[in-house]
């Protein structure tokens, strides 16, 4: 096992925070109980505002290694849950945000942060979902169980490109559900048909404010962006029925009024993905592994090295990514 390896380590650097590729020793790591060789992370919203120094919004405490998912196998472990060579992963936790995160070619975690990588998948593929297609799946459990959804139900998802939208806009088409995507690239309605939306939204018609109560559009909704796109969602969503929210790219303000919710029963349900627990995790993934097709996942995901990370960062705050980017950490995966 190398002495050295290298890691994305961001560090305090005058009045900001910078990012940059740094040489590290396992003595560097925290000290948890399993040692992962980490083979594929990825670069989501958080770690993109980390990678571009802004510390502030994401981590705790600096130095620190972005990257809130990694995949990889077990080194050792000082904990009987796992062994060496167990293929593993993890997502959120405070990964990248309050302890060190994936992407660095070795990492250590707490033993109970960890997952097996489910057969369905490869290390890649799981790095493909990640924490955003673990949030869509929550999202559709929930939609499920507690917003009544039914086969044939008309569902939206807005910020339909994106990690959490992709992905459910999948799940949603292969359970039997009839899908509208909203987002505002035209160039990306053929990418959406192939995961299988049904229509395509123009995310300018939630954008601006509407009436507390507009028409009945839709049984359901999975929304990633918050602010007044939020208050137009669930005011046009069916009696009864709900909205799952679990992103705010729109804002952190909620301009609507308690209409949709005491005059047509509707639930705003708000899904957190970093601290939930390990029931609600397993089923989650059991649900990707058995309806999200491995092609699927391929096609909605790129590959790029850890030395490429901080430039993808910024190409991902810049708005213009579809779908996942993928982080092959390792350089035996390069």
């Amino acid at each position: 096992m190398t002495e050295q390896f290298n890691a994305v380590m961001v560090e305090q650097d005058g009045d900001r925070a910078r990012a940059q590729l740094r040489r590290l020793q396992l003595s560097d790591l925290p000290d948890d109980e399993v040692l992962v060789r980490v083979s594929h992370s990825s670069v989501n919203y958080k770690d993109a505002l980390l990678l571009d120094g802004n510390r502030n919004k994401v981590a705790r405490s600096l130095p620190i290694v972005p990257g809130i998912d990694l995949a990889g196998s077990v080194v050792s472990s000082t904990s009987d849950r796992w062994s060496p060579g167990d293929q593993v992963m993890a997502n959120g936790w405070g990964l990248g945000e309050r302890h060190w995160g994936g992407l660095s070619e070795y990492q250590r975690i707490p033993a109970s942060w960890l997952q097996p990588i489910p057969e369905a998948f490869t290390a890649h593929q799981a790095m493909a979902i990640g924490t955003a297609g673990y949030t869509a799946a929550l999202c559709v459990l929930d939609l499920e169980t507690r917003g009544g959804l039914e086969r044939g139900d008309r569902v939206l998802v807005t910020g339909a490109t994106g990690g959490v939208g992709s992905v459910s806009v999948a799940l949603l088409a292969a359970a039997g559900y009839r899908v509208v995507a909203s987002t505002g690239s035209h160039e990306s309605h053929a990418y959406l048909e192939q995961l299988g939306a049904e229509e395509i939204l123009d995310r300018s018609e939630l954008a601006e404010e509407g009436r507390p109560l507009q028409k009945e559009s839709w049984q359901g909704a999975v929304d990633t962006v918050g602010g007044a796109t939020l208050a137009n969602v669930l005011a046009r969503t069916a009696y009864g029925r709900a909205v799952t929210a679990c992103g705010l790219a729109g804002g952190i303000q909620l301009p609507a009024t308690v209409l949709p919710h005491i005059i047509r029963g509707v639930a705003l349900l708000g899904v957190d993905s970093v601290m939930a627990p390990m029931p609600l995790r397993d089923a989650a993934w059991e649900r990707l592994a058995r309806d999200l097709d491995p092609r699927v996942v391929d096609a909605v995901s790129r590959t790029e090295p850890l030395e490429r990370a901080v430039e993808v960062g910024q190409e991902l705050l810049s708005g213009t990514v579809t779908g996942r980017i993928v982080i092959n950490v390792s350089e035996e995966e390069r």
